[in-house]
């Protein structure tokens, strides 16, 4: 297997544009055939490509995989430019330095609290939904606000703002949605509107997170630059609400998509946890894969050897795909358990705010089940816009009735 794989020419990837929500199919036969597989992506150097679950667990867990040597290479990516990404470009210690200082905001019990103050957001959106009467876009008036006025309350940030730090946080997600040099400029907007909220705590501390972060900062200098400060507020911020944003329309459309497993889940509420598991597993948030760790010693995996120094990208789609670990895996079955899916990611990159999507998640789609019993869409399934050249799959409107 290695052999062959040595001599093959690198595939280039992604392998198809992304179709809605429906992962290619090429992965399950790369998982039986050809787990560790050779990828050109359209930016960088070559990479190894891993598709099986065992072997994703083991790239983003073992300690022999790095990010951080990534900013040595010409890291392979999406898009023409090397992005900022912060946090998620640092291995420990560093990494833990900072992940340390944030954590305490994003802990089971915190995001609890907040629970209350969500479902008061969602009831509130709704009722304007219902005031209005439909049709109404789903995505505009409801599956954007929710995430973004959250994420405003527990940083800090003026919620009046929400219009612009949306559509800067579109540059970290997009590889051909915005040329170039708008996706700059929406960094340098984003940044420097950080800048100025952390600056305004130098002088008027606050009990938020930016506070905290800035006391942090004052008290102790060597535990955040003013540069990673920024850089991680306005991570925080964007990756706060963004995938949000784009999860709750394409939960509700899966869930429409599979009726029967709707009217289970109308029957009997109870179910709601378990049910987001499930749509975190079977739903492909991303559109294609990135972020390479790089092997700093040789490491066999199930496919093949990978050498000290190579490239290695993960499908996290394709892991939660894996009939090795999930009986049949592309049903969805919302009362799947035990479901160790991978939607947040493994090891010491797991999503930060995992608990916080979990329970805006389980807010928004028991809100609109409850709310909205009635829900379904309001134009054909095949007339629904999807978003392109982003990292991201998800709906740029979704028009819905009640």
């Amino acid at each position: 297997m290695t052999e062959i794989q040595e001599v093959s020419s690198a595939r280039a990837y992604p392998f198809h544009p992304p179709e809605r929500l429906d992962l290619d199919p090429h992965y399950a036969e790369l998982r039986e055939q050809e787990p560790l597989t050779r990828i050109r992506m359209p930016y960088g150097e070559d990479a190894w490509l891993v598709t099986r679950y065992a072997d994703v667990r083991v790239v983003l867990g073992d300690p022999r995989f790095s990010r951080a040597v990534a900013a040595e290479h010409d890291e392979p990516r999406s898009t023409p430019q090397r992005l900022p990404t912060g946090i998620l470009s640092m291995d420990p210690p560093e990494h833990s330095r900072l992940r340390t200082l944030v954590a305490k905001a994003f802990t089971a019990r915190r995001v609890e609290r907040l629970r209350p103050r969500t479902q008061q957001i969602a009831d509130e959106l709704i009722d304007a939904m219902v005031a209005a009467g439909p049709p109404a876009d789903l995505v505009a008036h409801f599956a954007t606000p929710l995430p973004i006025r959250v994420i405003c309350e527990l940083l800090g940030v003026p919620v009046a703002d929400e219009h612009n730090f949306h559509r800067w946080s579109e540059a970290i997600v997009s590889t051909t949605s915005l040329p170039p040099e708008t996706i700059q400029q929406y960094l340098d907007s984003l940044h420097g509107y950080m800048a100025g909220l952390i600056e305004q705590r130098h002088h008027a501390p606050t009990d938020d997170l930016l506070g905290a972060m800035v006391r942090a900062r004052d008290e102790d200098q060597d535990r955040l630059t003013e540069t990673e400060m920024v850089q991680l507020a306005a991570g925080l911020l964007a990756a706060g609400h963004e995938t949000t944003v784009t999860q709750i329309p394409n939960f509700v459309y899966t869930l429409l998509r599979n009726p029967d497993e709707l009217a289970r889940l109308r029957a009997d509420p109870t179910l709601l946890p378990g049910a987001i598991e499930e749509l975190l597993r079977h739903v492909p948030l991303g559109a294609a894969s990135g972020f390479a760790r790089y092997a700093l010693e040789d490491v066999e995996l199930s496919g093949g050897l990978v050498r000290a120094g190579e490239a290695v990208i993960v499908e996290l789609g394709s892991a939660n795909r894996d009939a090795a670990v999930f009986a049949d895996p592309d049903r969805l079955d919302l009362t799947r358990a035990p479901n160790p899916h991978m939607g947040f990611g493994h090891g010491v990159h797991h999503c930060l705010g995992a608990q916080l999507a979990r329970m805006e998640l389980q807010v928004a789609i028991g809100t609109l089940l409850a709310r909205l019993p009635e829900l379904r869409l309001a134009v054909p399934a095949e007339d629904l816009p999807w978003k392109s050249g982003m990292l991201v799959r998800g709906l740029k409107q979704m028009p819905v009735a009640w």
